[in-house]
């Protein structure tokens, strides 16, 4: 049985150059680009394998990631076997698959031997079926079964993002034997934080640390030191899920089991990190409305994943026009009310954003849920009202000296807040809404939110405008 392993510059034999290819900045040092490039460009493997060859995955991956796709081929075609195939699970998915695409599957599968189960799957996952059967028809029997049973299981999983390698033992074994078995057993991993304990089917019994190992007597059984593992995370959990496990026990490492209980695999916390990282920049995406676009995606890509917002955009948009079209006649008579119709939706809207962002970001935190829901809406009326009052004070002000009308500074004050209240109620509401009824709020909420902003911002400032003028 074999064990986890972390992802660090030492556990792949790599030291850490940080200070030597990043700027100041952060951004991979122009001059380190040169001295690649040049080496690209002569074919010298010698001076490419000195220059590249000990960089930590993560560094090789921002590399690649800067190099043109003619430099990243010939990179990885003059390193070889010397190529860290890890690298390719730091960089954008579109770069990954050109650079995969780009490789014969014999090659490929030699390199997935070299890599732990995690970081195969994740190479493995975006290639076609055809593919992935023909790789995996190449590896060794029992590391073919155990990255299959991690590909079936769906994406964004734990099943999906553990690692299959781990370390086991039976509760009657000793401590003794548990360490000649850890020192003597060559096919164990470098690095491992926990072993598990299992019964001969397999099932999870317990697990201890290796603190608890070096603590204990050779003579005394696992069974009497090891502890429950409360926290076992089921193959099928949503990958989010996972994630809030370890950040509400602060775990470093948990099992992964099957429906049945069996110990198939573990998560280690830096699998978490990433998933941490991928969902808030996807929910972020989402709410921008740009799908799962990557930078290093096609113009034609990147088009086709945000058209289909835009079009809901533009119906809503036409929404909003027709609400100014019930006004023309006012707008005719008045053409300053055109000036600042932008000014009362486009602060609304603005609003909205900040209270949808607050609470979509709570909800996919379970910050906010029914207990406190009630409490955080009232908060949010009494900002939007407070902030209304500010702004109407400031915009009443401005519009009307600019427009040297009373009425109208009047007008357009009322109108903000209205606008700002309904902004900051819509901005908790809808979201709550998308999420009671099973839709993902950070995908819809935006789209809504600034449809309500801007009708209502338009139907208070020209309705009252309208109402008030008629008066006078």
């Amino acid at each position: 049985m074999e064990g986890q392993d972390g992802h660090s510059p030492e556990a792949s034999g790599h030291p850490h150059l940080h200070a030597d290819i990043y700027d100041d900045d952060g951004v991979v040092r122009s001059s380190f680009l040169a001295d690649v490039g040049a080496a690209l460009a002569a074919h010298d493997t010698q001076a490419l394998k000195r220059d590249v060859g000990s960089l930590h995955q993560s560094e090789l991956g921002h590399l690649l990631e800067a190099l043109s796709a003619e430099q990243r081929r010939t990179l990885v075609e003059l390193l070889g076997s010397d190529f860290d195939f890890s690298a390719l699970t730091e960089v954008d998915e579109a770069i990954r698959l050109e650079i995969v695409d780009s490789l014969p599957n014999e090659q490929i599968a030699q390199a997935v031997q070299q890599l732990d189960s995690d970081d195969a799957v994740y190479i493995l996952e975006d290639l076609d079926e055809q593919d992935q059967d023909e790789i995996l028809a190449q590896l060794p029997f029992t590391e073919r079964i155990r990255l299959r049973r991690s590909l079936d299981y769906p994406e964004e999983t734990a099943g999906r993002r553990m690692q299959t390698e781990f370390v086991a033992v039976p509760p009657f074994w000793t401590v003794g034997q548990t360490i000649d078995y850890m020192r003597e057993d060559k096919n164990l991993p470098d690095r491992f934080s926990q072993i598990f304990v299992i019964d001969p089917t397999f099932k999870l019994l317990g697990a201890l640390d290796l603190d608890q190992i070096l603590r204990s007597k050779r003579a005394v059984k696992i069974e009497d030191v090891m502890h429950e593992t409360r926290h076992a995370i089921p193959a099928s959990m949503d990958q989010e899920e996972a994630a809030r496990e370890f950040e509400q026990y602060d775990l470093l490492s948990a099992a992964v089991v099957d429906e049945n209980d069996r110990l198939v695999g573990v998560l280690t916390i830096d699998d978490v990190v990433d998933v941490i990282q991928e969902e808030a920049e996807e929910d972020l995406l989402r709410m921008g409305g740009v799908g799962d676009e990557e930078l290093s995606d096609t113009v034609l890509t990147a088009s086709r994943s945000r058209v289909p917002w835009l079009l809901v955009n533009l119906f809503t948009a036409f929404l909003a026009a027709s609400v100014i079209g019930l006004f023309d006649r006012t707008i005719e008579h008045i053409v300053a009310l055109a000036v600042l119709m932008p000014i009362v939706a486009g602060m609304g809207g603005n609003a909205g954003s900040q209270t949808m962002t607050v609470t979509v970001r709570a909800l996919a935190t379970r910050n906010l849920d029914i207990y406190n829901a009630g409490r955080i809406i009232r908060r949010e009326m009494g900002v939007g009202f407070l902030n209304g009052i500010i702004f109407a004070v400031l915009i009443g002000i401005v519009a009307g000296t600019w427009f040297q009308d009373a009425n109208l500074g009047g007008i357009i004050a009322a109108a903000m807040i209205i606008n700002m209240f309904v902004a900051a109620l819509a901005g908790i509401l809808i979201p709550l809404l998308l999420h009671r009824l099973g839709a993902d709020p950070a995908v819809a909420s935006a789209v809504f939110v600034t449809t309500v902003t801007d009708v209502v911002g338009f139907f208070a400032f020209l309705g009252l405008a309208t109402w008030w003028f008629g008066l006078l």
